[in-house]
Order: C-alpha cells, then structure tokens, then sequence
C-alpha cells in the first residue's frame, strides 16, 4: 500500500542553526501532521528532492548512512501505525498518529500501542471517541441548522467546559459522564468559574446559566448516542436548574418617558432609543428586530421569519414603529451590538427618570442573593419582549394572539415572560368584573 509519508526538514531554525527532521503524513490535500524526530541538521546539508541527508553531512552531526536508516526504520514505523489505525476502520489516522508517535520506540511497541488508542472500547468502530473532537463535529454539524445565537450558546458551553477540565486537571471523557461528573461540574459553575462582564471579573454563574449549559450537553451527548457514535450514558441525574427571574418590564408611560426624553446633549443615543422603542412595539428579540428588511415590510406589516424558533410572525406596526424603520432608519436598521445596545440603553433610562429602585434577587447554592438597583439599570434589550408582551397583556389582548406575534409556542413559556404587581393584578382582575357587570349585580341583605 502507497502511504504519503516521507521525511522533511522543519523550516524553523533553532538558535543552533539546526533545523529539525520531520516524518510528514498527508492523509489528505488539506489533512496533513509533522512528527518530529530525534535528528536535527543544519539545513543545508539536507537533500530536499531525494528526501535524504546529504553525504556531506560534517561529522559532528553523525554519519549520513546510519541517520538516513534510522530515518527508514522510523518511517516504517510511521506506515505500521497508520496501518493499524485503518485496520480498525478509523477514518482520519491522524489524531491516532499524534496520540502513539514515539521516535525512540520499536516498531512493534508502536503497532501494539496504535491498535490500542486507535480501537474503541465500546460505541461506533472507527470513530474518534474524543469529547471535544465530537463537540467540535456537533457545533460545525449545526452551524447551518441554527442562529448564530445557539451557536454562541453552544461555544459558550464548550468554553466552560473546557475551563472545568483544566480546574480539574482531569480530562473529559464520555465514560465520565456521571452523577459525579454532574455535580463536580455543577459545584464549578456555581463557585469558581470566573468569567468576564463589563470589564468585570465575576466568580460563579446563576442558575439559569448553569442550566443553560447542563440542558446542551444533555442534548450533545444524547446527540451523538443516537448516531452510534458513542454507547449509551444514563443522563437522568443531569438537572437542569433553573429559577423565575425578576427581570423587570417598562410600562407604556415608561417606554412613552424613553421616547419623549431630549437627547440633544447625547446625540449618538438617539439610534439606541429608537432600536428599544421599536423592540418594545414589535415584541422581537434583538437579533430579529436588528435584521429587519426593506421586504419585511409590506401593506403595514412586518413579516418576519424568528432566527431562534424559526418561526414565521406578522407583526401590524404601529405608527411609531413604521415611523422608526421608515423615516427615522430609512429602512436600514443600523448595525450595533447587543452589549452596545444594553449599555447605552440604561442611560436612556436614567436620563428619562426611570430610576424607582428594584430589588431582585438569585439563588447561588443554597443561598438567596438579593440586588437593589434603579429600575433604568436592570433594563436590557431583552425587556423589549417582556414589555411587548405584559402590556398587551395587561390591555386585554388575548394570550393566544400575543403568541402568535412573540412566538411563544406554549402558555407555560408564555407567562413566564409576563411581569406584573400585585396591584396591576388586582386592577386587571376588577375590569373583568366591571367588563362582566358581576360587581354592580351583587348586594348584601
């Protein structure tokens, strides 16, 4: 069998003058590795077209001959792990090459261990068992599938556990994947992972968080079991923790307040304040109403396809709305960040008086944090939904119709997004009443 493996000298000098003596494995056009070897030359005593080093090679750098067989005995050695990688139907040698080379050890050591790290122990024969290589495979496999919010989503799992395998100083097998595993990691997320907002360092994430990554890999792992590509892992402990949060919502006095407020000395918020007020009047998420079309926009509707649920929704604009894409973006929604976004837009709040102070408040373990801050500085991108949503609830429009516009495919999910007091609960409530003439009806004997 032809193998393309050859010896080649390394194009990096060292502070000696010598350059190294690779054994080069092309298993494809574009899929090739370098194993180094033992021997090192001065490049020019290295013949390029025969692949050998040159007669001429000085003494003190060793007998061409004897080099030039230990060169042969080494790419033989190379043949027998490849050899061995592709008699266990494994479909890139390469990463069994990288895992067995060894310049100083016998071919057959070689054969023997290759056969080892290149059969797997259970699941699909021939395949790469190596998390992060299958996780690798599973985002590059969606990345045409999803938004690219999932994919950040995914890469942002990736990231973490990553940072949890070198704080263990353990690496991550499937065949660890247990209770154990679970919790460790859990313990990881909620207490030492640091990570960076604002410029901020911050130690250990909220529960949402962590359930966000734990919900991913649960739906990884059991990815790749029904590919075959891996045996069957019992995931029944992995919870995924979760918590109602107390994300805030504006009124439509607010969202009025945000855009009647004068920004004359800060000229450049003007197109933060029209992104949210349009956010708030569509009811889209910031990577949907940031990528609205000219042809989005037809007879007074917005028709737009959502990026995360891939789910078509009408929206009827308000004249505001329409004013905004129309007149005001000249029907190109200018390019920004979700974080540019979110830091600009408290400041609006703040320079319109939304500042009464919110308390809210997470679990991390056992404990209940509480936070109290001004209303304007709990406001993000995402309370334009939150807003949209409670404010045609709190208006009468039905639930089922506000669906159609947010999105939302269950009730469940649905009021999990409405955000009302006590108060505005019992005002809604007497309404109805009113609306049924069930109060003026009733009287006391």
């Amino acid at each position: 069998m032809f193998l393309p493996i050859k010896p080649v000298i390394d194009r990096r000098l060292r502070k000696d003058g010598t350059a190294v003596i690779c054994i080069q494995y092309c298993y494809s056009s574009d899929r090739r590795t370098l194993l180094p070897t033992d021997l090192s030359l001065p490049p020019r005593y290295w013949n390029k077209r025969l692949s050998r080093i040159s007669p001429e090679l000085p003494p003190e750098f060793g007998q061409a001959e004897q080099l030039n067989a230990q060169l042969q005995k080494m790419i033989r050695a190379a043949e027998d792990i490849v050899n061995a990688a592709l008699k266990e139907e494994v479909p890139d040698p390469i990463p069994v090459l990288k895992k067995t080379w060894n310049p100083s050890a016998g071919r057959s050591d070689l054969s023997e261990k290759a056969g080892a790290v290149a059969k797997p122990a259970d699941g699909k024969p021939g395949v790469n068992q190596d998390f992060f290589y299958q996780l690798d495979d599973y985002i590059k496999a969606k990345s045409r599938k999803v938004s690219p919010g999932m994919i950040r989503t995914y890469k942002v799992m990736k990231n973490r556990l990553i940072a949890f395998q070198r704080f263990q100083r353990q690496k991550i097998e499937f065949s660890g994947l247990d209770f154990n595993f679970y919790e460790s990691f859990v313990n990881y997320l909620t207490y030492d992972h640091t990570h960076m907002r604002r410029n901020i360092s911050i130690r250990g994430l909220k529960r949402n968080s962590i359930g966000t990554s734990i919900k991913q890999l649960r739906i990884f792992v059991r990815d790749r079991v029904r590919r075959k590509i891996i045996a069957p892992i019992d995931l029944t402990d992995f919870k995924i923790l979760d918590e109602e949060t107390d994300a805030i919502y504006l009124t439509s006095t607010e969202i009025d307040a945000i855009c009647k407020v004068d920004l004359s000395a800060d000229p450049h918020l003007d197109r933060f304040r029209n992104m949210f007020v349009l956010g708030c009047l569509t009811g889209l998420r910031f990577s949907d109403y940031s990528s609205i079309r000219p042809e989005d926009i037809r007879n007074g509707m917005l028709y737009k396809k959502q990026g995360k649920s891939d789910h078509w929704v009408v929206i009827p604009l308000r004249s505001t709305a329409y004013d905004i894409i129309v007149n005001r973006f000249k029907n190109k929604i200018p390019k920004t960040t979700n974080e540019e976004l979110n830091r600009h837009i408290k400041k609006i709040g703040q320079l319109a008086g939304i500042n009464i102070p919110i308390k809210a408040s997470y679990k991390k373990g056992n404990q209940d944090i509480v936070v109290t801050k001004p209303k304007y500085a709990w406001i993000t991108s995402h309370t334009c939904r939150r807003s949209f949503c409670t404010n045609e609830f709190l208006a009468g429009t039905p639930s089922e119709l506000i669906m159609k516009i947010s999105g939302h495919k269950s009730l469940k999910d649905f009021y999990k997004y409405i955000r009302i007091t006590p108060e505005e609960a019992g005002k809604k409530m007497q309404e109805i009443w009113e609306k049924r003439r069930e109060m003026s009806c009733l009287s006391l004997s």
